[in-house]
């Protein structure tokens, strides 16, 4: 959020996004009869036979692994990215699938002398295999392409597994065609919440990908080990089963596990509202309609106060109310609007962080003035809980211990929010979504920034740009998807153009992603696999440039949140 201006996120990634051309299409479908995998030593049994790597840059594992008993491990170093190539005998006019598994750093599947467009995908780090596939056409004379998987610069080794070229026999040979997998084992109901039952089992040799069946029926897909059931009734017991696939076929059903959710939504939250409206209130004069917190529109249900500041005592905080930029607002009269919004069912959070926030909790000391420092502000000027707007990076662990921490002082009332990035949220590896899923019993809702941002992966692996519901709605389906409750999601938006550097959309963009997520209406081109009616709401920086444009945002989205049902 903005201390302003806001930091605005255009790194490496937003760079490597719009160099690289992405064609992904998603995970390989069933392969026709004649289809072969024209690959050869695509599992790296063989070592590097038929692999060349740069540099030597390449070399063969034997843990971790996809499949079999070796994988590819690329380590990229000074300006050289690892990258590992084979020459593929192909057939000309004619369409490929090209798929591998990735797992560590940033890590690229291409292919290119394709005759006609040379097509590749890639993944941000990775903790856990991760399946990625693209197809390619070839042209009237092509008879050979050159497949690669590859790093990035400076970034983490990668790991490579399982690759094929399926399509077509283009007369050089291949690995064998795979064969039907075996059932899943050791299926187990990680956790629940009021609406969902997360579930994870054992990797299946050969397989390039799980269906989940929720009594009987098939209710989703996923290439990774685990998978959560939303929108489920409280207080009830369901039965599932995973099967594995690849391109021969679905295995049988493996045994199956009941689930029971919960009797309450879980999570922070006292006594919000099942669909809630976040916004920033600025304790400064940036241009913005300065506002008492007895200003603020009605239509929002958290106030974030923006923002707390740091002290000299590693981890703790501490609150200067800017009374002579906000016209003279007093300590006093801050509390008791502070106590007014309560008493009219609104909750009160200090935010930590900000574009300038300086706070580190890096290890068990900070985590415990952290913790010290935010409970005496909630007894000093009532706030109910506390926003997480750390956009410098955090520690999962220490973050988690002090928020366990504040906790356990606090009670069960303790609203916590998160206000990550969009980069913060790509992957379960991330630390801030670690620390998201760390808390999750605790946990209020988290309203990633969907502004200010470079292109990013959806749910579904393709690269979108901000400003458009598809945006919202791929992004968020992460999370979703990632463990988080879907009372645990909403989504974060500038209030009008003057809120952000990039990313505004119109308050219609905003219900629709909602709408999207929540019913499945109003979609752009990406659908999300299950509807989310349980979805927490929305998020705006912030209360004073809402107000500054006549509260078009809070008039429009916060009765489209709360009319959710």
């Amino acid at each position: 959020m903005p201390r302003p201006p806001r930091r605005r996120w255009a790194g490496a990634l937003a760079a490597v996004v719009t160099a690289s051309v992405l064609s992904l299409t998603g995970l390989a479908g069933q392969a026709q009869a004649a289809d072969v995998n024209n690959a050869m030593n695509g599992g790296y049994e063989s070592g590097l036979s038929n692999w060349t790597c740069t540099a030597g840059s390449g070399t063969t594992v034997s843990s971790p692994v996809h499949g079999g008993s070796a994988a590819l491990k690329g380590t990229p170093a000074g300006q050289d990215n690892a990258q590992c190539t084979q020459a593929v005998a192909v057939k000309p006019n004619s369409t490929y699938t090209l798929s591998a598994w990735l797992q560590g750093g940033y890590a690229y599947l291409g292919v290119t002398g394709t005759g006609t467009t040379d097509v590749s995908t890639w993944t941000p780090d990775s903790a856990s295999w991760k399946q990625l596939s693209t197809t390619f056409t070839t042209g009237a004379s092509t008879t050979s392409v050159t497949v690669y998987t590859h790093g990035w610069y400076g970034q983490a080794p990668y790991y490579a597994d399982d690759l094929s070229v399926f399509g077509p026999d283009g007369g050089g040979g291949g690995d064998p065609a795979p064969t039907i997998p075996a059932a899943p084992t050791g299926l187990t109901v990680s956790s629940t919440t009021s609406s969902s039952v997360s579930l994870s089992w054992n990797t299946v040799s050969g397989a390039t990908g799980y269906n989940v069946y929720q009594a009987g029926t098939k209710v989703q897909s996923t290439t990774g080990t685990s998978a959560t059931v939303s929108s489920l009734a409280a207080s009830t017991s369901y039965s599932f089963q995973v099967t594995a696939t690849n391109a021969a076929g679905e295995s049988a059903k493996s045994t199956a596990v009941t689930g029971t959710t919960t009797a309450s939504s879980g999570g922070g939250g006292g006594s919000l509202p099942k669909h809630a409206v976040t916004g920033y209130w600025q304790n400064f004069n940036n241009g913005a309609t300065v506002q008492k917190i007895s200003a603020v529109q009605s239509q929002y249900d958290i106030i974030a106060v923006a923002f707390a500041d740091a002290t000299t005592t590693p981890g703790a905080v501490t609150f200067n109310l800017d009374s002579a930029g906000l016209g003279g607002y007093t300590v006093d009269q801050f509390k008791a609007d502070i106590k007014a919004k309560q008493a009219a069912g609104k909750k009160v959070v200090i935010s930590i962080g900000g574009q300038n926030g300086t706070v580190s909790i890096s290890d068990s000391t900070s985590a415990t003035n952290f913790a010290n420092s935010v409970y005496s502000l909630m007894q000093t000027y009532g706030f109910d809980g506390v926003d997480i707007d750390l956009e410098n990076g955090l520690n999962a662990t220490y973050m988690t211990q002090a928020l366990r921490s504040l906790s356990a002082k606090a009670g069960s009332s303790l609203i916590i929010t998160m206000a990550p990035q969009t980069i913060d949220m790509q992957s379960t590896s991330n630390t801030y979504f670690q620390t998201a899923l760390n808390i999750k019993d605790i946990l209020t809702v988290v309203n990633m920034q969907y502004y200010n941002s470079g292109s990013m992966l959806g749910c579904d692996g393709k690269v979108y740009s901000q400003g458009s519901v598809d945006f919202l709605t791929a992004l968020a389906c992460i999370q979703l998807q990632g463990g988080l409750a879907p009372s645990q999601v909403g989504l974060g938006l500038p209030a009008s153009t003057s809120g952000a550097g990039s990313g505004y959309v119109s308050p219609t963009v905003v219900n629709n992603a909602l709408d999207c997520l929540a019913k499945g209406t109003n979609c752009g081109s990406f659908k999300p696999s299950s509807t989310y009616p349980d979805l927490r709401g929305a998020m705006t920086w912030s209360t004073n440039w809402d107000a500054s444009a006549g509260n078009a945002w809070s008039n429009s989205v916060g009765a489209h949140v709360h009319a959710l049902g």
